[in-house]
């Protein structure tokens, strides 16, 4: 039953697992008006850590690709947005995710573990342009982590578990064109510092190609590292995998020559 549990923590950290950094555009509204970008985007993680779900429950090693985590997802939505204003940026990211499943145990038992997860993070910062070929975003903001966890046990009994914290983050971004429809973008953010995990960083890379004025396709490779550890539960763990993206831009400043 600890095990049946453990795969499910690692589905929802897998899942939870913070926002993909939107595709923007470079050139800037000068006149004050508003543009808007969404995008929903996944993420084929494996991952590799240590961890508790349940208190005072020994803590498990785990090593798990993509493929493994995926057979015990039962719905998922991921979607980023952002709003920019002359050089103001706003960033707002959502993820929820269910898993569920089932397991034989000694002595004909059978136990069946659920695990629910939100995540929502909010930045806001500062854009400029250091050349006309790229773009820098500076940001700030608090990451929000909610996750359930139920292992039922048939004949015998349930546990349940719920937890969550609030991670400060600091992020910059590199936006930078290189062929007419194509751009690179890199992303780096670090948080926590004791506040809510003790501390969390991410780094990724991604490239961006323009199929229209308003549409940016993504490709890249994203890592990221959490370590929470409180009130008995440990969550110490790295992700990588390629993501994948597709973004849609509202309003001014997106033309042929934008910039992701």
């Amino acid at each position: 039953m600890r095990h049946l549990a453990v795969h499910r923590c690692i589905a929802v950290v897998l899942l939870a697992a913070g926002a993909l950094p939107a595709v923007q555009a470079q050139e800037a509204a000068q006149d004050g008006s508003w543009r808007f970008q969404a995008t929903p985007y996944v993420w084929m993680s494996g991952l590799e850590g240590r961890v508790r779900p349940f208190r005072n429950a020994p803590a498990a090693d785990v090593d798990k690709s993509f493929a493994e985590l995926f057979e015990s997802l039962d719905a998922a939505a991921f979607v980023t947005a952002t709003a920019r204003r002359d050089r103001f940026v706003l960033q707002a990211d959502l993820t929820h995710a269910s898993t569920s499943d089932s397991a034989a145990l000694p002595m004909g038992l059978s136990a069946r573990a659920k695990v629910r997860q939100t995540s929502a993070t909010l930045t806001a910062g500062y854009a400029f342009a250091p050349t006309d070929a790229a773009g820098v975003d500076l940001m700030a903001g608090l990451r929000h982590w909610e996750v359930s966890t139920a292992v039922d046990v048939t004949g015998i009994g349930s546990a349940r578990s719920k937890f969550s914290f609030v991670d400060p983050v600091i992020a910059a971004r590199w936006r930078q064109a290189v062929a007419p429809r194509w751009s690179t973008l890199v992303y780096a953010d670090t948080g926590g510092f004791g506040v809510g995990s003790d501390a969390t960083w991410q780094v990724l890379a991604l490239a961006n190609y323009q199929a229209r004025d308003n549409l940016f396709l993504s490709m890249g490779y994203r890592h990221l590292s959490v370590d929470y550890r409180e009130h008995g539960r440990r969550l110490d763990v790295d992700l990588s995998g390629p993501m994948l993206g597709l973004t849609f831009l509202f309003g001014k400043g997106h033309g042929a020559a934008a910039l992701p």
